[in-house]
């Protein structure tokens, strides 16, 4: 079992589909090293409706932040 902890939003792009498909890309700290994340979010805000699509690791951080 891994604890993220969150750091900042990098970057977010929008994709109009039914609804909103959000592609939030994010750094997070795991195990005391920076890592990038990106997280695509599918909200529907007329169904109260929000999921996670995907959330997996991209990369990692250069260590002078």
């Amino acid at each position: 079992n891994a604890l993220l902890e969150f750091g900042k939003v990098v970057n977010v792009k929008e994709q109009v589909v039914t609804g909103t498909m959000y592609y939030i890309t994010l750094e997070a700290t795991d195990g005391g090293q920076k890592k990038l994340y990106e997280a695509k979010i599918w909200v529907k805000p007329w169904l109260n409706f929000k999921e996670v699509q995907e959330f997996k690791p991209i990369g990692n951080t250069p260590s002078t932040a």
